[in-house]
This record gives structure tokens, sequence and C-alpha cells, in this order.
């Protein structure tokens, strides 16, 4: 009996250390995408009345665990049914993040003036404001399912050789830090102009310390979240090249001299430059023939 307990402590400690071996490398794979989802979130979370922010970024986080209830199964199941759907789905999301990412440089290389008009005061009901605040939600969580597809799809890639067991607990473990680590930093973040008035209002005193600390924290928000964008647009970029590149066979070992970085995102600005030609053809030819 006691060599049969240390025999299934052992087998225990052995996929614990392979899981974690595993973790590590999904993990540096999916970094770029979550670090992405993390500059979607925090704008899409951001612009609400502050007394609604952290409700409305709790209903967004309950959708996003939501969406990750639904993929796992599916993903587990096509893993182990159809490992090609895997692949298919995974260049399909390629092709998406490279296109958003090219998409992101071209507006930021070639910006074109958006039609502003005036602001308009409104009087709306709470009825009205509370539809449209679910309106953004459900932008927010169909944005949130299109990024945990590529999170879970990507780290289930990186384990596909592994048992069965090894996939689910590394591929969920993933998942769920995603989640939390995610929102839990756009929580901060959306709360940092809060924090920063408060400071400000601490005391009377004329250019106090929390003035100072208030103040660049106010100052900070729109440039954090500038920052993040600019990041995620790389990660993207990158995230999309590593995708082509490990998974389109005539890619294999293209530039074998320069960093994997440089090719990867070489590759990934290049597909989605195509990718982003051939979207505006289309939506031009789509206008002609509709008009």
């Amino acid at each position: 009996m006691p060599s049969g307990l240390f025999a299934i402590l052992d087998d225990v400690a052995t996929l614990m250390d392979d899981v974690a071996m595993m973790s590590k490398v999904a993990g540096k794979k999916t970094a770029g995408l979550i670090g992405d989802d993390l500059a979607v979130n925090a704008e899409k979370a951001s612009g609400f009345v502050s007394a609604r922010e952290l409700p409305v970024l709790w209903a967004i986080t309950k959708g996003s665990f939501i969406n990750k209830l639904i993929i796992l199964p599916v993903a587990f199941l096509l893993s182990a049914y159809i490992p090609i759907a895997v692949t298919v789905i995974l260049i399909m999301g390629g092709i998406y993040l490279a296109y958003e990412g090219a998409h992101k440089v071209y507006e930021y290389v070639f910006p074109h003036p958006h039609k502003k008009d005036a602001p308009k005061i409104e009087n709306i009901s709470k009825k009205e404001v509370l539809a449209r605040e679910k309106g953004k939600i459900k932008s927010a969580i169909i944005t949130d399912f299109i990024l945990s597809v590529e999170i879970v799809i990507i780290a289930l890639s990186s384990v596909s050789q592994s048992p069965l067991l090894t996939q689910i607990i590394v591929v969920s473990v993933i998942a769920f830090v995603a989640t939390v680590g995610v929102y839990g930093i756009v929580a901060i973040i959306v709360r940092m102009d809060e924090f920063g008035t408060r400071l400000i209002n601490m005391n009377k005193e004329e250019n106090s310390f929390s003035d100072k600390a208030g103040r660049s924290l106010v100052w900070a928000l729109p440039k954090v979240i500038k920052s993040l964008s600019f990041v995620g647009t790389i990660a993207l970029i990158l995230v999309s090249g590593g995708i082509f590149a490990h998974n389109i066979a005539f890619l294999h070992g293209v530039l074998e001299n320069l960093p994997t970085l440089v090719v990867e995102f070489g590759i990934g600005l290049i597909s989605g430059f195509l990718i982003l030609s051939v979207a505006k053809v289309g939506m031009k030819l789509w206008k002609h023939i509709s008009g």
C-alpha cells in the first residue's frame, strides 16, 4: 500500500513538473497576445462614469470567464479528435491579428481625419444610459471572445505533443491567469485617475507631495493607455508572424541568420499589409457592385 501511494505521489509530482515547464512555454508564446488583450480591454473599460467603471469591468470579466468555459472544452475536443482544426483556427486567427496590426500601423502612418460632430448635451434617461452601457459591455465581451480563442489555441498548440491531461491543465491555467491578470491590471489602470483625484483632495495644502503624486496619476492615465495600444500593435504583428512562421511550411527557416523576433515581425508586417490590401480592394469592389 505505501509503495502504491508513493508511486501515485511520484506520478503527480512528474505531472506537476511537466505542467510547470509547459506553462512557461505556453506563457511565453501567449504573452504578446495577452499584452494586446490588456491594451484592448483598458481602452474598452475606460470612458465610463467613475462610479460605473468597476461594475462594468466586473461584468466584462464575468463574460470573459464564460467565454473561456465555452472555448476550452471545444478546443480540447478538437485537439483530441481533429488536431488539424487547431492549426487551421490558429492560421485564421493569425490572419485576423496581422490585419489588425497592419491596419493600426497604416492608421498611424497615414492618418485620415475623422469627422467629429460638435458634442451634444443629451437628456437621456437612466434606462437609456444602462442600455448603452450594456451595448459597450457586449462589444467588449465579443472582442474578448476573439482574443480568448487565439490565446487558448496558441497555448494549446505549444503543448500539442503532451498528454491530454497536461494539455487540459496547462491551457486552463493560462486561460485563468490571462483573465484574472488582464482584468486585474485593467482595474488598476482605469482607476488611476480616481485614485489621483483622491490624493489631490487629501489635504488643502498647495503643491504638497500628495498633490504632485495625484496630478501625475491623472496625467499618466491616457499616456499609459496610449502606450499599451502601441505595445499591443507590436504584439499583434509579432504573434501573427510567429503563427505563420511556425505553421506555414514554405516560411520555415526563412532568413535563419536574422534574430527570430526580427523575422517574425517582418513576416507579420508584410502579411498584414498584404491582407489589408486585399481587404481594401475587396471592400471597393463590393461597394462598386452593390452601388
